[in-house]
Parts: C-alpha cells; sequence; structure tokens
C-alpha cells in the first residue's frame, strides 16, 4: 500500500524490502490487487468482490475499517508550508524605462496570477467530504480522504474517491466524465456496486468504502496517462530517493512520523476538483481546445477597450508615420534643394544619423499615443477590487466578473437560502381535522396520530439529517442537512417527542425500500417492513401533488375517513391556500399499509406510491433574512431590476416577493408559474420564440414552480434581448445543481459557498462566502467602481496622449526637434501608465456609486463629459507648452533650445517644457479623480493612501530627474524660481479644471462619446456557431479576404471534426439544421457545456398525468421532452430509470452519435 500516500497522513519510512511484501503496511491487499478492482464495472466487479473478499464487509476488513464505525483516527499532517562618450546614454535610458514597464507589467500579472492560484486553493480546501470515523460524521477536506475511509455520498455531489458502494438509496451517478455516456448509471450494492471519482450523484444517497485516492484513483490515472504527473515524478527523484513511505497502521490508529510525503502533493491538489467541469479523455481535448480557441464572449469592459485601443492605436500610428514622413521631407528639401548642398560619401553617416533621430522622433510619438497602461489598469483595478471583496464575503473565479457586475441591470435570484435565512421551521398544521396556527399541544392530539406523524417524519428522512445541540449557548439548534426536513424533525421536537429512539429501532440498513427526493417526484417516499411480515410506506411531498395520491385522512378520532376530489378542493381553498398566502410552504405527509400476502411490484413507484391515507399538511416557512429588503431596496435604486425564481408554489413566492420588497403594490408586474410562462414563450410547435418572450420577462418579477430549464430559459431570453434602450446584463444566483446551466449562461454567476452544491460552484463566477444578498450589493459596488476607475485612468491617459502626440508632432515639424526627448517620454509614459494606473485604480468605492443607473452594455467607455474634460485639459497644456515652446526663452530671459545642433547639451529652454509638462500631469491627475463633473476634486482623497504616495513619489522623483538627470535624461538643472513658475502652472490646471466644471455638457453637442460596446449587428450568427474562432475586434481590422480564409478553414476543421466525430462515436457537438435559427438552443460552445451537469431536467412530472396529457397533446412534438431544448444541442437528454412519459423513446442503444440524431430529430 507504500504508493498509496495520501499528502494529509504522515508516513514512516521502512526497509525496501518490506514495501514490496505482498500486503504492504498492514492491509491485507495491495494496491496492485485495489487497481484491478477499480477498472471492473458492474457484475465483473461484483463478482471479482465475492471472489476475492467475500462482500464489501470482507474488503472493509482487509481495508482495517468497518462499514459502521469506519476508520479509526486519521492523524493529520501539518499543512505545507561628449556624444561619443554619451550617446550610449539615450539607448541605455530607452532600454531602462522599457524594462521597467516590462517589469511592472510582468510583477502585477504575475501578483494577479498568485493571488487567482491562492482564491483556488481556498476554493479546493473549503471543499470537504462527509465521511464516518470512530462512528462520527465528519466533514473533512478532500485531501484527507484516505483507503477505508467510509464516505457519505448523496444528491449533487463530485466523488472526490474511488469506492465501493456498502448501501445505497436509488442511488444514480452520472459517469459521462469518464466514459462520456450521458446516461445515468444506477447503482446498488448487489448490481453494479463501484463508485468513480470524478463523477457526479444525479439522485439518491449511500455509503461507499474508499479504494484508492489521489493518482490512483480514476481520474488520477487519466491526469498521469495526461501527463500531469511528469513532474511529480521529477520530484520524487530529487527528493525521495532515499526515503520509502509507507502507510503503517498500528492499534487501529494511523500514527504521524515526521517525515511528510510531501511527493503527492500535486496529486492530491489535482484530486481536489476532480477535473473541473469536463472530466475524462475526450472532455480533456475540449478542454485544450477551449484554451486555444479565445473565450466566445468577452466581457463588456473588455468588448469596449478592445475597440478603443485599436481606434487609438490607428491614431497614433498615423501621426507617428506622419510625424517621420514631414522630418525627413523637409530635411532633404532643406539641406538638398533650398541649400542645393550634394549628397558626399563621407557626410553619409552624419545624414544617417538625422534619419535615425527623425525615425526615434516618430517612434516617440507612437510609443506616447498608445496606451499600454490601459490592460495594466485594468489587471491592478481588479486585482485590488477582488482582494479587497474577499473581505466583502465575494470569493471571485474570474477576474473579469467583478467588472461585469457594476453594469447589471438585472439580477434573477433564488429564494431559499438567498433571499430566506435557509432555516425552515413549521408554523401552521392541519392535524385530525383541525388547523392549527401554531404548534399544537402534545395533549390535544389523539396518540395514534401523534405516533404516526412521529414515525412518519422520523423515518421518512434522510438518517443525516439530524438536529444538534447549539455550538454556543444562547444559539438555535444547528440543522444538519436537508432544511425542509430539519423544519420536520423540529416539529417533532416541539410536540415533545424525539426522532433519535425511532432511528435506532429501525436503522438505515433496515429500511426496505427508499424512493429518494428528486425534482420530478417532488416526494419521498420509505417502505419498512412491519413485525406481522407487512409492509408499511411512508410519504412525504408537496401538498399538491401528494394529495392527489390520497383516497383517505385521519379524523380527529385517528379512524380513516374517505377523502374525495370534492373534499380535496375544499381543503385547498380552507386550509392550503390561507398557507401559502402567508409565505407557507405546505408539505403533506402520508402513509400506506401493504398486507404480507401480497407483495407489490416496488419498482412501479406509481402503484406503490398511491392510494395513501393522509397524516397531517404542514405550512413550512423560511423568514426573509432582516436585512434583505434593504438591499433590495438599494438594487433598485440603483436601476436593478431583481427577480425571483424559485421552486416554490406562486402563493408562498408571491408573499416572500411581497415581504422582500421585489413586487410593491400598485406596480404593473408579472407573477407566473413556470407552466403559464411556458405556454406564452412557446408557439404551437413548442418552440420558444424571442418575440413572446420580449412581450413577459420585462415585467416579470416572480418566476413560480420553475424548473431549472425555465431559470436558464429566462436568463438567456433576457441576455439575447434586443427590446429597450439598452441590452441587458444579466446576474443570477443559485446553489443546486440543476442551477448549473443557468449560472453558466448568465453574465455573472453568484453560487451559495455554504448551501452550494460543488456543480453549482463550479459554474459559478463568484461564490458568496455567506450565502447572503448583501453580498451581492456590495458585488454591484464593486464591479461599478472597477469601471469608474478605468474610466478615470482613461480621462487621464487619453489627456496626456493628445497633448504629446500634438507636442512631438507639431515641435517636430516646426523646429525639426521633438520639445519632448525620447527619454523624457519615456518617463511620463511611466508615470502616466504604471503609477497613475495604480493610484487611480485603487479607489475604495462609496455608496454614492448606488445612486445612479447602470451603463449596461452599449454605453460608451468615455462618456461626453469626459470627453468634454479631456480635450478642455488638453487646450490648457498645449496653449501653455507652445507659449514655452515660442517665446519661454524671452520670457525667461535663457537661451532658446529650438534649432539646436545634432548633439548639443541640454537647454534649461528644454527642462522647462518637460518640467511644465509634468507638473502638469501631476495636477491634472487629482483632476482625473472625478468623472461625472463633480466640483471637489479632493473629496475622500486622504482615504486612498496609495494616490497620495504615488503624486509625491512622482514629484520627488521628477526633481531628482530635472537636477541631476543631466544627459540620459536631456535635463539641465533649474532655479528655484523657474520651480515655482513650473508649479504655479500645473496648480492652474486645478483652477482650469473647474471653469471645465461650470460648462454645460448638454452645450456641447460636437462631441462624440467614444469607446462603444459591439453593437448588436456585430453579434453575427456565425460568431455564436460552436467551432467559429471569435473574431474580435483588433482582428477584424485584418483585410476582409484574410478572415473569409480564416472562415473558410474553421469550416473545413469544424467538418472535418463532425467526420471523426461520426467515426470514433465520440459525441463532439451535433447540431441539427434548427439550431441556428432558434435562438434558444442551447449553445454547445466551450463556455457551455451543458453535458456536464443537466442530462436528466425531465419536466414532464409523472405523478401528474393531466399536465403530460397537456404538454404532449401539441402537435407532433420537436423532442421527446416539449421543454427541455437541450436536445437540439444534442446532448442525450435520457430519462433513463425515471419511468416517465420519455423513457420509451430512447430506447434505441445509447451512446452512439446515431442515437443521439434520433433523438433530435
Amino acid at each position: 500500500m507504500g504508493d498509496m500516500a495520501n499528502s494529509s497522513i504522515e508516513f514512516h519510512p521502512k526497509p525496501q524490502q518490506q514495501r514490496e511484501a505482498p500486503h504492504a503496511g498492514g492491509f491485507g491487499c495491495t494496491l496492485a490487487e485495489l487497481r484491478s478492482l477499480m477498472e471492473l464495472r458492474g457484475a465483473e466487479a461484483l463478482q471479482k468482490v465475492q471472489e476475492a473478499y467475500g462482500d464489501v464487509s470482507g474488503l472493509c476488513r482487509r481495508l482495517k475499517t468497518s462499514p459502521t464505525e469506519a476508520c479509526g483516527n486519521v492523524s493529520a499532517g501539518a499543512e505545507d508550508e561628449g556624444e561619443a562618450e554619451a550617446g550610449w546614454i539615450e539607448g541605455a535610458a530607452i532600454l531602462l524605462s522599457v524594462t521597467c514597464v516590462v517589469l511592472v507589467t510582468a510583477f502585477n500579472d504575475w501578483s494577479k496570477e498568485r493571488q487567482f492560484r491562492g482564491l483556488q486553493s481556498r476554493i479546493e480546501q473549503e471543499q470537504r467530504f462527509s465521511v464516518i470515523r470512530d462512528g462520527q460524521l465528519l466533514q473533512v477536506p478532500v485531501a484527507a480522504l484516505v483507503v477505508g475511509d467510509i464516505a457519505q455520498v448523496k444528491y449533487g455531489d463530485l466523488l472526490p474517491a474511488d469506492g465501493v458502494l456498502i448501501q445505497g438509496n436509488d442511488l444514480k451517478i452520472d459517469e459521462s466524465s469518464l466514459t462520456g455516456e450521458s446516461d445515468h448509471v444506477r447503482k446498488s450494492a448487489d448490481k453494479d456496486p463501484m463508485l468513480l471519482s470524478g463523477t457526479h450523484v444525479m439522485e439518491g444517497s449511500g455509503r461507499m468504502v474508499v479504494t484508492a485516492v489521489g493518482v490512483n484513483s480514476q481520474t488520477g490515472i487519466i491526469f498521469t496517462l495526461l501527463g500531469a504527473g511528469g513532474e511529480e515524478e521529477e520530484k520524487k527523484d530529487k527528493k525521495g530517493k532515499e526515503t520509502v513511505t509507507s502507510r503503517k497502521q498500528q492499534d487501529g490508529a494511523m500514527e504521524s512520523s515526521q517525515t511528510k510525503a510531501k511527493k503527492q502533493d500535486g496529486a492530491v491538489a489535482m484530486e481536489m476538483q476532480p477535473l473541473k467541469s469536463a472530466e475524462g479523455g475526450e472532455m480533456e481535448e475540449r478542454e485544450k481546445k477551449k484554451a486555444s480557441v479565445p473565450k466566445k464572449e468577452k466581457s463588456v469592459l473588455q468588448g469596449k477597450l478592445t475597440k478603443l485601443a485599436v481606434q487609438i492605436g490607428k491614431a497614433g500610428l498615423v501621426m507617428s508615420a506622419i510625424t517621420v514622413i514631414i522630418l525627413v521631407l523637409y530635411f532633404v528639401i532643406e539641406t538638398f534643394v533650398v541649400d542645393g548642398r550634394v549628397w558626399l560619401a563621407e557626410c553619409t553617416p552624419v545624414y544617417v544619423q538625422y534619419f535615425v533621430k527623425f525615425f526615434i522622433i516618430g517612434v516617440t510619438v507612437l510609443v506616447v499615443a498608445v496606451p499600454e497602461g490601459l490592460p495594466l489598469a485594468v489587471t491592478i483595478s481588479l486585482a485590488y477590487s477582488v482582494k479587497k471583496m474577499m473581505r466583502d464575503n465575494n470569493l471571485v473565479r474570474h477576474l473579469d466578473a467583478c467588472e461585469t457586475m457594476g453594469n447589471a441591470t438585472a439580477i434573477c435570484s433564488d429564494k431559499t437560502g438567498t433571499l430566506t435565512t435557509n432555516r425552515m421551521t413549521v408554523v401552521q398544521s392541519y392535524l385530525g381535522d383541525t388547523h392549527y396556527k401554531e404548534v399544537p399541544a402534545p395533549s390535544t392530539l389523539t396518540p395514534k396520530i401523534l405516533d404516526l406523524l412521529v414515525h412518519a417524519i422520523s423515518i421518512n428522512s434522510a438518517y443525516t439529517t439530524k438536529i444538534l445541540p447549539p455550538e454556543k449557548e444562547g444559539a438555535l439548534p444547528r440543522q444538519v442537512g436537508n432544511k425542509t426536513e430539519c423544519a420536520l424533525l423540529g416539529f417533532v421536537l416541539d410536540l415533545k417527542r424525539d426522532f433519535q429512539p425511532v432511528r435506532e429501532q429501525i436503522p438505515e440498513d433496515k429500511l426496505y425500500k427508499v424512493y429518494t427526493f428528486n425534482s420530478v417526484r417532488k416526494s419521498m417516499s420509505t417502505v419498512i417492513r412491519m413485525p406481522d411480515g407487512g409492509f408499511r410506506l411512508f410519504s412525504k411531498g408537496a401538498s399538491e401533488i401528494l394529495l392527489k395520491k390520497c383516497s383517505n385522512i385521519l379524523n380527529s378520532h385517528g379512524e380513516l375517513r374517505g377523502f374525495r376530489p370534492r373534499d380535496r378542493d375544499d381543503m385547498v381553498k380552507k386550509i392550503i391556500e390561507p398557507m401559502a398566502c402567508d409565505g407557507l410552504r405546505t408539505i403533506c405527509i402520508a402513509y400506506r399499509d401493504f398486507a404480507a400476502a401480497q407483495e407489490p411490484d416496488w419498482d412501479n413507484e406509481n402503484e406503490v406510491v398511491g392510494d395513501l391515507t393522509c397524516i397531517a399538511v404542514v405550512g413550512i416557512e423560511d423568514p426573509v433574512r432582516p436585512e434583505v429588503p434593504e438591499a433590495i431596496r438599494k438594487c433598485q435604486r440603483a436601476g436593478i431590476t431583481v427577480r425571483m425564481v424559485t421552486g416554490d408554489n406562486i402563493n408562498t413566492a408571491r408573499a416572500i416577493a411581497a415581504k422582500c420588497g421585489i413586487i410593491q403594490p400598485g406596480e404593473d408586474f408579472l407573477c407566473l408559474e413556470g407552466k403559464e410562462f411556458n405556454r406564452r414563450i412557446r408557439n404551437e410547435k413548442g418552440e420558444i420564440e424571442q418575440e413572446r418572450l420580449d412581450k413577459v420577462w420585462p415585467k416579470l418579477r416572480v418566476l413560480a414552480r420553475s424548473s431549472p430549464t425555465d431559470k436558464h430559459t429566462l436568463v438567456k431570453g433576457i441576455i439575447d434581448s434586443n427590446t429597450g434602450e439598452q441590452r441587458q446584463v444579466v446576474a443570477v444566483t443559485g446553489d443546486g445543481t440543476n442551477d448549473g446551466p443557468a449560472l453558466k449562461k448568465a453574465d455573472v454567476g453568484f453560487a451559495m459557498g455554504i448551501a452550494g452544491t460543488d456543480v453549482a460552484k463550479e459554474a459559478s463566477d463568484i461564490i458568496l462566502t455567506d450565502d447572503n444578498f448583501t453580498s451581492i450589493v456590495k458585488a454591484v459596488m464593486w464591479g461599478r467602481n472597477v469601471y469608474d476607475s478605468i474610466s478615470k485612468f482613461l480621462q487621464f491617459q487619453l489627456t496626456v496622449n493628445v497633448v504629446a502626440v500634438i507636442v512631438a508632432f507639431t515641435g517636430a515639424c516646426i523646429t525639426q526637434d521633438s520639445p519632448l526627448k525620447a527619454v523624457q517620454m519615456l518617463w511620463v509614459n511611466l508615470i502616466m501608465d504604471t503609477f497613475a494606473s495604480l493610484a487611480l485604480a485603487t479607489e475604495p468605492p462609496t455608496e454614492a456609486l448606488l445612486l445612479r443607473k447602470p451603463y449596461g452594455r452599449d454605453k460608451p467607455l468615455i462618456s461626453r463629459t469626459m470627453m468634454k474634460n479631456i480635450l478642455g485639459h488638453a487646450v490648457y497644456q498645449l496653449t501653455i507648452i507652445f507659449t514655452l515652446l515660442f517665446v519661454g526663452e524671452l520670457f525667461f530671459d535663457i537661451d532658446s533650445g529650438r534649432n539646436a545642433p545634432l548633439h548639443s547639451p541640454p537647454s534649461e529652454h528644454y527642462t522647462i517644457i518637460f518640467n511644465t509638462f509634468v507638473m502638469m500631469q501631476l495636477f491634472n491627475e487629482i483632476n482625473a479623480r472625478k468623472i461625472h463633473g463633480e466640483r471637489n476634486v479632493f473629496h475622500g482623497i486622504f482615504s486612498n493612501p496609495i494616490f497620495c504616495t504615488i503624486v509625491l513619489g512622482t514629484f520627488a522623483i521628477q526633481i531628482v530627474i530635472v537636477q541631476f538627470g543631466g544627459k540620459p535624461f536631456s535635463c539641465s538643472p533649474l532655479s528655484t524660481e523657474q520651480w515655482l513658475w513650473c508649479l504655479f502652472v500645473g496648480v492652474g490646471e486645478l483652477v482650469w479644471g473647474q471653469v471645465i466644471a461650470t460648462i454645460p455638457t448638454s452645450q456641447l453637442k460636437c462631441l462624440k462619446e467614444a469607446g462603444h460596446g459591439p453593437g448588436k449587428d456585430e453579434m453575427t450568427d456565425e460568431e455564436l456557431a460552436e467551432g467559429e474562432e471569435e473574431i474580435d475586434h483588433a482582428e477584424r481590422e485584418l483585410r476582409r479576404g484574410q478572415i473569409l480564409w480564416f472562415r473558410g478553414l474553421n469550416r473545413i476543421q469544424t467538418q472535418i471534426r463532425v467526420v471523426k466525430a461520426f467515426r470514433s462515436s465520440l459525441y463532439e457537438g451535433l447540431e441539427k439544421p434548427e439550431s441556428k435559427t432558434s435562438i434558444h438552443n442551447f449553445m454547445a460552445t466551450p463556455e457551455f457545456l451543458i453535458n456536464d451537469y443537466t442530462h436528466n431536467i425531465p419536466l414532464i412530472d409523472d405523478t401528474d398525468v393531466d399536465e403530460n396529457e397537456e404538454r404532449l397533446r401539441a402537435p407532433p412534438p420537436p423532442s421527446p421532452n416539449q421543454n427541455n431544448n437541450a436536445i437540439d444541442s444534442g446532448i442525450y437528454l435520457s430519462t433513463h430509470g425515471t419511468k416517465s412519459a420519455t423513457s420509451s423513446v430512447l430506447s434505441s442503444r445509447p451512446g452512439s452519435p446515431l442515437h443521439s440524431v434520433e433523438t433530435s430529430l
């Protein structure tokens, strides 16, 4: 077992021969045996377990563990801790400046990457898994899982290790990540007990014994094949030649020694989040493709910046070319035409030097014109914001998500856990013909009813759900597990009874049959065997579904009374609707007895869960979080529409929405159920139409009883919509596995850090570590701050660019020499780009940011106010510089620097111009802090120490450069009086800023905005199509011919891929012809590999026959399941095992491309 090392266990070095002993580490089986076992599947695996170990408990014994008590305590190790002489100066100085800029950029990129890695490792460390050790249920980090652990698996889990199932309830696993087959595989201890790492649990629950972790698990083996283990091997050779690690077991407990098996850390880190969201062989190829093809959709800001940078770059290139041409022509005409000189061979070096000088001036103009600092500013701003957002409980997974959040115009929020406390409590109940508005006294209830109720709740809920004593005194009891079940168990405790003795009497492995809860059933049922040999089924679920299956009800004496449809309608009107109007979720609890003589066919679920007797209906409330109404008010004030999308019924949803302030009395809004929503947005063929959707979503505030597909449809519809003045930017919150597609589709996906499943976190951009809606408001504030910071930087940078380019250009054309030398320009560039981006990008956000409307997708980056500021300040600076250039020597009574010979020493005249220019930039940096025309530019300046430090630091360095820079910086020391004049002109910038602020922007109709987002017409179908590489704005500037050539090449590649896919039976992305026209087909871009999560979102409710009929009555359905367009992108949607109306359609051999074609046609 020596190789079975795992990073958080410490190991004893052992002699070489002992390692080669047949049963290493004192185990009853070798690593090779376990590896060969885990490669088997289904019946073969079962046979092997029986032959080699007798049964699973025999395997557990060999692994020194027990199926019930599990491992002993595992001791975890510590966590890893004259011109001839001076000719080189200008070149060297330029080189130094460039090195400086490059290093600063590189350092920023590195620190960003390191920060991001830090965040990733935090997420990975936070990923925990439930194991049983010493009879206790513990949450351990996945890195601490060891072979022999007994792990609890449940719906939504991503399995971190391989294992063998000991006991399971209706367990279904999605193994597509390893096999590529999207059908869910039913697992059971007696048919197919093999559970593999990197696979998702889609239904049910169970317990498994861990048999392989790290590099020896199936995921680890794939990683090793991919060569990810290469570095590990090198490390092993270096570090561990002399130390052979093995696992020693003494007295049933792990002992720790000081030799830590660090070698396997990389492998374990890989294992921590197995293969991310697209695992396995062919998925891995797709991942590689994803890396090579650029992201399909840029973030809002990136799109605008790319476009702006291209425009500025073009202008700079044109200006620099014109400068060089004019300088060369001027020189040639003046020298050879006007002066009539002849080109002599011995003069060639002199002329060449002139031409080189002109070329350098041209490069200088270009360097100054292009704002290289832009990406830097964006990076710094994002990295800074991400770090600060951590404190506000926002763990940002994708950097650009924080600026996108500032543009959000709509938030689609979950109800449970986000808007509410996710702490369910039973507040009303209907028991024995009486409606209790609070918890009844146990004495008022018939003992029979009470007994049935306690048994029904205690047995028919996951045994992992418990109510534990509070951690701190005075706190509420801790709810562990499913919140709805916790509410019911709390109800049992409120009735002065205890659920634990009932569970001890009937342990989990004695349960005869369990139908676990899923989104199709909307109920959970458990069968137990009675002492007389008969069976009793307990069922609980949504009242409107379960009451339809009840034919009896218990009266006040605990006797059965008939329950007809008329009684049901009566009950709905008098009991359920009033409860729902109070915002309560109603749960029906029922039972049914089967005689010993006739054992039913347990697989026929509709037959078994029918003809029930209703025991009680309870109203459960999840109270609204106290801080949510204020947060929603802030969002609405900030111009963000909050919509609630929930699986709960319409009345509860409406009541909670009213309490939160999502809907206000007297407003014109819509509250729809999923079914009604689908009816409104689909045409006769059952296809979704964007025009219909556009009529619904603007007024929609609450979408109740919605399926995951409805949520995805709504989000996609809002994002694609072109109605209204601007396109929408949508944020979505979600916590369940089923929210994956919507989170992935949204511009920003928020997953819940506490309640969220791994799949939801994987699909999200930001994780809310406290599951609280107010954190989203903070994210909006930070997002807007990022956007504003970048706008501030742009305003400052472009002023410098305009002035520097015009000065260099005009100066060069009139005086044959740029007043600002190349090195000086580079220094200006450095302070502009690097320092200014640091200073302006680290402004802290204020509440005032939430008082304006969001910018949206189409709003230009440079507003008219900013354009006014840029041009206004440029006019001031140009006036001053040209005055100094042409009459400065008279004013200061110094020698003129104009028309100086080629290698003359630096002049005071040009030094004053350079110094004045820098002073004006420094004071303009203070002006640039405000971009919306505010007057007080000093407001909050001391709350940003970085800004103050940089302004003062730049000033200090400028003094050093001017006084001691000498030849390299072309500077001559200045007197105090000259310095004061330079400062005076600089301060004039602040006064001029007030003058500009006085001019109303509305009067300046001539000003154009710049930096628009990509227009609606630019988003062509082809750009969204699957294999199409994105053609961003920079590429679009290439010649059209090249683009057509690239596209042709792409098409051929795509066709070849499709042909290969058919050949190799690997489904790579078949598209139906219609999928181009129907907007709502899921895009099968690498961005949105929906088949990772939601192969099975059958919306047809097998409990509700009349709904089925309605849905299937439509003319020939385009797909077996009308409500689910996932089929159109060829995603396998087989509802294997749900016995729903669709399963018969999908009976052809699954897994082959032909099968998926049949499915989609």
